[in-house]
């Protein structure tokens, strides 16, 4: 293959090199046009994404200030230059240098003397795409910003509070959060966040607090069964309380599931014994540390009579320590990590400088990073030391 110097115009494109023979060789020579043209990149991309990309099925997202990742449906991937130390040539169709501004008209010499192919740029390296995990951190951050509260319950505060910043619509997400959509639905679900008058909010805590009690006030008035809530039943009541219905029943889909109840119609809800114990306690100790058995004490009367308020199902929620002889409990809830590895395990480290695995295993299990498996996050995280045989390992910062 031959190398020619720039000529006013190639005849042949890319095609002529597709079309090549074995043990044949084309000249080719440099574009008129020839340039950086850093508007033109090459992408290696897995066979499994290749309908994706070809139907338009793909978004770029990210900010100005940040990385930016290419997301499918339901995945994302990171962008990464990679180069090459070997000359790629980049040849463009023969009709699209034409449009490029190549001459279509020659002189019967020109014509002997066309040249095959035009390299229109020297490539040095292709983009590669990485699965990663969606970057929910910042959604979580958003959705802090304006809380719904029961003060914007009356429909004038409502329109009051939609001229103020901190509010967020599906699309301005999609914007501003680096996740694909189905990745984003499953971050609005963990968030327990709520659609209204078409932006995506998460609840005041209070505001929270003020419904489930009221909730388990009239289950005792009416002889409720939390087991089986009638929505019909369950609405109206709470509706003349001052609480809107969509908002209650986002919180029976948060604190509890649908279940089937052929007997009685509609929809009925059950309250579910993990996030209800949880809730109560989360009030409990807000921003505070307690005596472990005084807050036992003062939890076990707060979580609702039928449910089992056990230590356990504060897993990842709390943590305890020692001081003389006296243990103290504290919030410390694995939802407010950050869901970034390094991040995770910086502020876990900082909170205790050593973990057993008892301890640690609720604050990591959630993190995933495609092709690193949770002994590989600990390996590349952790020091793992271990006093004896029979011992528990123990984990500190690597």
């Amino acid at each position: 293959m031959e190398i020619e110097k720039s000529l006013p115009y190639g005849e042949g494109g890319a095609e002529a090199i597709l079309n090549v023979q074995s043990n044949t060789s084309i000249s080719i020579a440099y574009h008129q046009l020839f340039g950086p043209h850093d508007d033109l990149m090459l992408l290696e991309l897995d066979e499994k994404l290749l309908p994706d990309i070809l139907n338009q099925r793909v978004t770029l997202r990210g900010q100005p200030d940040e990385d930016a990742v290419l997301c499918t449906q339901s995945k994302t991937y990171a962008i990464k230059f990679v180069g090459t130390s070997n000359s790629v040539f980049l040849i463009p169709p023969s009709n699209l240098s034409i449009a490029l501004g190549a001459s279509s008209n020659s002189s019967e010499k020109d014509h002997d003397n066309a040249v095959v192919a035009s390299v229109i740029k020297v490539v040095p390296g292709s983009m590669e795409l990485v699965e990663v995990a969606p970057r929910l951190d910042k959604l979580k951050l958003l959705l802090s910003e304006n809380p719904y509260s029961f003060d914007e319950v009356s429909q004038m505060n409502t329109e009051l509070t939609h001229k103020n910043k901190g509010l967020y619509s599906w699309s301005d997400l999609v914007e501003k959060v680096q996740a694909s959509d189905e990745e984003l639905c499953t971050g609005l679900r963990a968030l327990a966040a709520v659609e209204i008058d078409g932006y995506w909010r998460s609840l005041d805590e209070n505001f929270v607090d003020e419904i489930l009690n009221m909730l388990l006030h009239n289950a005792v008035l009416n002889d409720w069964l939390l087991s089986a809530l009638n929505e019909d039943e369950v609405l109206p009541v709470l509706e003349a309380d001052g609480f809107p219905r969509e908002i209650v029943r986002h919180c029976l889909g948060v604190y509890g599931s649908k279940v089937v109840d052929e007997t009685r119609g509609g929809c009925t809800w059950r309250l579910e014994e993990r996030p209800v114990c949880v809730h109560f306690a989360r009030v409990i100790l807000r921003g505070k540390k307690m005596n472990l058995e005084r807050f036992m004490e003062e939890w076990r009367k707060k979580v609702p009579e039928g449910m089992n308020g056990s230590f356990d199902v504060l897993e990842g929620e709390v943590l305890t320590e020692k001081i003389g002889i006296e243990t103290r409990i504290y919030a410390f809830s694995v939802s407010s990590l950050p869901s970034v590895p390094a991040e995770r395990f910086s502020k876990l480290f900082q909170e205790k400088p050593k973990w057993e695995w008892k301890e640690l295993q609720p604050f990591v299990r959630d993190l995933k990073v495609p092709g690193l498996s949770s002994e590989g996050l600990l390996l590349k995280y952790t020091r793992r030391s271990q006093p004896s045989a029979d011992a528990e390992p123990i984990f500190s910062a690597r």
